[in-house]
């Protein structure tokens, strides 16, 4: 049985946090959301740490690309901000070509950096001169969520109409599709050999990677199922915007449930965003209550 221990409470933000990253080597942790600034917290010391830098609008998703020392960041524009993290320095302004880039990842195999807009349409740039190298729909709706399982070379995509899309990395070619909730995919994790599904609808899926045929399903929140974070080989937690953080195995058996209803100081509005730091064992997350949450693991 895992014991979930709070460690700290870090404040700073002054409006919601819509996204996390964490550099685990570091120990370091980074915010944003709608404040107009990316912040540097260290995970050693549960301290804030600096500003890394300004940003000109909304932050949707960071993701850090540790074998490159860089920071990226989808703004609420179309831009998407490569960041030298050491320095820092902005290495590369990118952009969609409309609306949003909800999903940002490095495909570090290929050497490529990979974000979709909110109108389905994936691009593709290369990790050393950020040139684009192309562009291709993955939906005809927005994507909010996006998993990649680098061994295995498959990407899953989660669409606001519950369709699941899977894509070969080698060459972008669709393996398969299929709805799977009823309403938008909010979140997706590749988890002990599957691939694990959160929505809108409130529902989780365990499927199947090769045809997405439906394994396993339960409701494991109230409301939107908004991360789904790996923490080990058979166990995973789960946020919402229910304001609860939960961690299930791979059976979907509950281990833990962290709620103020059950005396816990956690979030008391929704959790928007969860990462993992699996050297320290500290699960952080954050949301529209202003404030980063630090956990301790212990297994």
């Amino acid at each position: 049985m895992v014991e979930v221990t709070l460690e700290n409470t870090l404040i700073g933000h002054q409006n919601p946090i819509y996204t996390l990253a964490v550099d685990e080597q570091n120990g370091l942790l980074y915010s944003a959301g709608n404040d107009k600034g990316i912040v540097e917290w260290d995970l050693n010391t549960m301290k804030f740490k600096r500003v890394l830098c300004t940003v000109p609008s909304s932050v949707y998703n960071l993701c850090f690309i540790p074998e490159k020392d860089l920071l990226v960041a989808t703004l609420r524009t179309g831009g998407i901000l490569v960041i030298r993290k050491s320095e820092p320095e902005l290495v590369a302004k990118l952009a969609v070509e409309k609306g949003a880039a909800f999903v940002v990842k490095a495909i570090l195999t290929k050497n490529e950096l990979l974000a979709i807009d909110e109108y389905g349409k994936a691009y593709v740039w290369n990790l050393d001169n950020f040139e684009l190298l192309y562009s291709f729909k993955v939906s005809n709706t927005t994507v909010r969520s996006l998993a990649l399982d680098e061994k295995n070379q498959t990407l899953a995509v989660g669409d606001k109409n519950g369709y699941i899309h899977l894509f070969d990395t080698r060459d972008y070619h669709k393996i398969n599709s299929a709805p799977i909730h009823t309403q938008s995919v909010t979140s997706l994790a590749f988890v002990d050999g599957f691939l694990i599904s959160g929505g809108r609808d409130a529902k989780m899926y365990k499927t199947s990677v090769t045809d997405l045929s439906k394994v396993a399903e339960v409701t494991p929140h109230m409301f939107t199922v908004y991360g789904i974070i790996p923490l080990g080989e058979s166990i995973f937690a789960t946020v919402s915007r229910d304001k609860t953080i939960k961690v299930w195995d791979t059976e979907f058996k509950l281990q833990k449930n962290i709620s103020r209803d059950r005396g816990i100081d956690s979030h008391h509005l929704s959790i928007n965003s969860a990462v993992y730091n699996s050297s320290l064992q500290l699960l952080c997350t954050a949301g529209d209550d202003k404030l980063v949450k630090v956990w301790k693991l212990t297994f």
